[in-house]
């Protein structure tokens, strides 16, 4: 677990190095994708792979995550779940690293959830 001032990131088991790298860089990519069609909205990691892109972490970066944890030993349901939790952690390691500056907030919407939008003032 990193802590930075008020931040915490947890680090990602399992993974090694260069899989962690590519999730990271494609996340990168994710938020660029989003930053740039939907300036002003905010996002969390479900809006960028969720919901209908939920099934399409085939042939991606992500689809090492459910993997990890089914090969650890877990059901179909708790390592999605578990990969989802993964990814949200990835997703605000990619955010708190990125030069552009991002706002930030928790939600409850059935569950807690992190959101972010670009700071437009930087």
């Amino acid at each position: 677990m990193i802590t930075i001032g008020d931040k915490t990131i947890r680090e990602v088991q399992l993974l090694s190095e260069a899989e962690h790298q590519r999730i990271c860089d494609f996340l990168q990519g994710a938020v660029y994708c989003w930053c740039n069609n939907r300036k002003h909205d905010w996002f969390a990691m479900r809006d960028l792979m969720g919901g209908e892109n939920s099934s399409e972490w085939d042939n991606t970066p992500l689809a090492i995550l459910p993997k990890k944890h089914l090969d650890a030993g877990k059901n179909s349901e708790d390592a999605f779940k578990a990969a989802g939790i993964d990814s949200g952690w990835l997703l605000k390691k990619v955010i708190h690293g990125d030069t552009r500056g991002f706002e930030t907030k928790d939600t409850k919407d059935g569950e807690q959830v992190r959101k972010y939008r670009w700071d437009k003032k930087q």
